[in-house]
């Protein structure tokens, strides 16, 4: 018990557990820890079954064992769904009826590290919960019990619905040429599944589940990461081309010119979607999406909220204001209208799928007709994991002084006529995350270098052209 309790609290994040597979950090000893304190917490919430589940990580199945022994030692009922990408695991857990859900992912984390995403009656378990299972660890405060054990894979039932609702919505989809690159993670039997089922033509690469992840990391928030698949659309002259995370709950995207679309651009052709159905819904987006995109959603009619960065803590403003969809920079979309409220890269890329083979305008078309954006994409730097929240504090405070127009919800963002600029402390890495939007190419040099000077104060410097 020693050694679990001199854990660095840090890897008890905001919204999940993460951090470095090994001595000390994330190990089975460690998960089985965990598996005690989060099945204490279900079963003190009233829950007697969880779902369990696991990435493609070579860790994730060192991990899972120790996971099941420890829930099972707190009298819960536990369903094994398997290997798959985390949507899959809540998808699983409504289906087999399941009080809780816990997943073994590293998400879009380097390979050498893993973690655990968890939901309780089908909400989302972060902040004070999650630091709440450190200080349950530290103490041994169990509850005790003799739990069971059940192989429940739900892959089937969860290519079935994605199908279905695809058919429904789109019974008049054009046949379109299709690629898809899932980065050897966790969704890559799903994928392959999906188009054997699917109108058009589709074409695979790295869809083979490998924590070695040979080909590049399954990161779609990182443009090189997307070079194989605009090579790909490129080759077999597709219409777009999609991209997934390691455990499937972030889409990436580029057009038939290989033009990547980022999340918020994705979110104007959804937000057009849900409010055409839904006339005045409220819809969400993070702090690092475009003004374009809020511009857009009030211009169609909609409610624009701006919120914070992170997957648990959207979902919980999701239910709080009844919004319809919901969406990040990163490629985390959250559908509530015919889905269920959580990011679901799969669900989404049908979604933009069914949008783009029922328009008579190709996607290329729409995007190079779009007003020109003058932004950075999502720039991150590593910053050292006790001091980057610091760091965001005290830029906060210099901008104060300065009497500059500022919003604290979710880290730093400066508004001025020039556009604007973000600065955020990651709650999933050791990285500061950095964006600016200009209304033209100078204004955004302008804004780049405003921050600049704000970091270049704390020792550090920004690299605008990552």
């Amino acid at each position: 018990m020693s050694d679990v309790v001199s854990l660095n609290p840090t890897l008890f994040r905001e919204y999940d557990i993460r951090g470095v597979v090994g001595e000390s950090h994330i190990t089975p000893e460690f998960a089985r820890l965990v598996g005690q304190a989060y099945g204490t917490r279900v079963r003190l919430a009233d829950g007697e079954t969880i779902c369990v589940a696991r990435d493609g990580r070579l860790s994730s199945p060192s991990l899972i064992s120790p996971l099941v022994e420890g829930l099972r030692a707190t009298g819960l009922h536990v369903f094994d769904a398997g290997l798959g990408p985390t949507p899959y695991a809540h998808f699983a857990s409504r289906m087999l009826g399941a009080h809780a859900m816990i997943m073994v992912t590293g998400s879009h984390n380097p390979g050498d590290q893993n973690g655990f995403k968890m939901s309780l009656h089908h909400k989302p378990f972060w902040g004070e919960d999650v630091l709440e299972l450190h200080t349950r660890i530290t103490k041994g405060d169990f509850i005790h019990g003799a739990g069971s054990y059940e192989e429940a894979p739900c892959h089937g039932a969860y290519v079935d619905f994605l199908i279905d609702d695809f058919m429904a919505h789109y019974p008049k989809a054009r046949e379109l040429r299709i690629a898809w690159d899932p980065g050897n993670g966790a969704s890559g039997e799903i994928v392959e599944a999906l188009v054997a089922r699917l109108p058009g033509t589709h074409f695979v690469i790295n869809s083979p589940i490998d924590g070695h992840f040979p080909a590049h990391h399954p990161d779609p928030t990182v443009a090189k990461n997307l070079t194989q698949l605009q090579e790909l659309v490129a080759k077999e002259s597709c219409d777009l081309g999609f991209a997934f995370d390691g455990d499937g709950d972030r889409i990436g995207a580029v057009d038939a010119t290989g033009k990547i679309l980022w999340g918020d651009d994705m979110m104007e052709l959804y937000a057009a979607e849900v409010l055409k159905e839904h006339p005045g819904v409220p819809i969400i987006a993070d702090v690092k999406a475009s003004q374009a995109l809020f511009d857009t959603i009030a211009r169609l009619g909609g409610e624009p909220i701006m919120w914070k960065t992170g997957h648990s803590l959207i979902k919980s403003k999701m239910q709080e204001s009844g919004a319809l969809l919901a969406g990040e920079l990163s490629g985390h979309i959250f559908f509530a209208d015919r889905y269920f409220g959580y990011d679901d890269a799969l669900y989404a890329a049908l979604r933009l799928l069914g949008i783009c083979a029922t328009t008579k305008r190709t996607l290329a078309h729409w995007n190079a007709t779009r007003p020109p954006r003058f932004a950075t994409p999502e720039l991150r730097f590593t910053c050292q994991e006790l001091n980057r929240f610091d760091v965001v504090a005290r830029i906060a405070q210099k901008v104060r002084a300065k009497g500059l127009d500022m919003s604290d919800l979710d880290g730093v963002r400066v508004k001025s006529e020039q556009g604007w600029w973000l600065l955020r402390a990651s709650n999933t890495q050791d990285v500061l995350v950095a964006r600016a939007e200009g209304r033209t190419a100078a204004h955004l040099q302008a804004l780049i270098q405003e921050l600049a000077h704000f970091l270049k104060e704390e020792g550090l410097a920004l690299d605008a052209s990552a």
